[in-house]
């Protein structure tokens, strides 16, 4: 059964990546199973032997996501490992990659949102929420144990500021929309707005910046 068994998962990999590269592609509307299908090398009738509908479909590839991103942050950055780089450098590593992942994931995010939205009340959305808020609570302990902070109350500084970030970064990269009329005042590239959300981030906890 062993060469079966693993066949069996190599397909549901397969078809959870493609279902995660078409709602990156195509957005939620244009998310379907026919396309799915086609993507991952299967019939639509395969997928659907595996998952009652796209919603179904969606929620497990999305919770695998999720899920996937807490294990590799926690393996990139170990709290250990992170307690030894300079609380600067170390800032500026999360906030760098932050602002690659949604500039290369701008049209994923955008979908899963809606999708979070549409189902918002649902035990799918409430294990999303949970998954999200687990790896976002571990990168505020990543950033909170450091003597550099000079804000009174470390772990809410760490937690507003990282929200700013966010925040800043889902209306300039992912849903930019009425920036583009305040687009001469952002930064010019992402080297830039790197640069500037660190220097905020940074400032806003009382930390010193070597230029």
């Amino acid at each position: 059964m062993a060469p079966k068994q693993a066949r069996s998962r190599e397909s549901l990999n397969r078809l959870l990546r493609a279902a995660v590269e078409v709602l990156g592609q195509q957005g939620l509307a244009g998310t379907t199973i026919p396309r799915i299908a086609a993507h991952a090398g299967l019939t639509p009738g395969a997928v659907y032997r595996r998952f009652h509908n796209k919603d179904v479909l969606l929620q497990t590839a999305i919770l695998r996501i999720l899920e996937d991103q807490s294990k590799v942050l926690l393996l990139s950055l170990p709290i250990e490992t992170a307690a030894q780089i300079p609380f600067a450098a170390l800032a500026e590593q999360i906030i760098n990659t932050l602002v690659l992942s949604y500039r290369v994931n701008a049209g994923l995010l955008r979908a899963i949102r809606q999708f979070l939205q549409d189902n918002e009340g649902t035990l799918f959305w409430k294990r999303a929420s949970k998954l999200e808020m687990q790896t976002f609570e571990y990168l505020i302990s990543v950033l909170t144990r450091r003597r550099e902070i000079r804000h009174p109350d470390p772990r809410a500084a760490a937690a507003l500021g990282l929200v700013m970030v966010m925040g800043a970064l889902w209306e300039i990269v992912v849903t930019p929309g009425d920036a583009k009329v305040w687009k001469a005042l952002m930064p010019k590239d992402d080297r830039s707005l790197k640069r500037e959300l660190v220097r905020s981030f940074l400032n806003y906890l009382g930390c010193e910046q070597k230029e």
